[in-house]
């Protein structure tokens, strides 16, 4: 985890200005969003964490379409680069494996490709602290890179970069994995779309 927090606060500003228009080049990726949005508030609404945030660009955007939003990271420099592009909106740095949020606390959770630096031997853990932060009932989606192995680690100056290093799976195993933390699948569609390959994204309540 230190490795790819110092990766991301090496990156930040860059990272920032790469993805800052993504989401709008990508109108599968909206439609997930609008249809997370939407069972948020048909749920209820109430408080909805973006775990793995980055600047924020999934969190302003959730906030636009009336969910109640608000990031987590594990970058400082992330974090400063989501409050500098988005004032006003909450963020704080914090790591999915000890989320520092009550039981019971949020309507919804959402890690948009951020599991991905998640070791396999660690994703119960992580699965675990969502469920524990959800209220019944509480929704989760995730997005996540798929395939069947990580490809090996880009190079820059000979050393490797924790932050290009992402672990693929199978949306079975991803499912198979909400199912043994106690959660209930909702959907399942896979998105296809310019910037990656193949995404695999998951819908599920507590």
């Amino acid at each position: 985890m230190a490795d790819t927090r110092a990766s991301y606060d090496a990156d930040a500003t860059s990272y920032a200005d790469e993805t800052r228009n993504l989401l709008a080049e990508l109108p599968p990726e909206q439609e997930v969003m609008a249809l997370f949005a939407e069972q948020v508030r048909a749920h209820g609404g109430g408080p909805v964490a973006d775990v793995g945030c980055g600047p924020g660009r999934i969190t302003a955007h959730l906030r636009e379409l009336g969910v109640d939003a608000f990031g987590i990271d594990l970058s400082p420099r992330m974090i400063e680069e989501a409050r500098r592009e988005h004032p006003g909106l909450r963020f704080e740095v914090g790591s999915m494996t000890h989320l520092d949020l009550a039981e019971g606390s949020l309507a919804a959770l959402i890690a948009w490709y951020s599991i991905i630096h998640v070791p396999d031997e660690a994703i119960g853990t992580v699965l675990a602290g969502f469920r524990r932060v959800l209220r019944p009932g509480g929704l989760l989606l995730l997005g996540f890179h798929v395939g069947d192995a990580s490809p090996p680690a880009p190079k820059e100056n000979g050393e490797p970069w924790p932050e290009s290093y992402v672990r693929r799976r199978q949306p079975s195993q991803v499912a198979a994995w909400l199912d043994e933390a106690g959660f209930t699948l909702d959907a399942h569609p896979t998105l296809t779309a310019a910037a990656r390959k193949l995404g695999g994204v998951l819908l599920a309540h507590r």
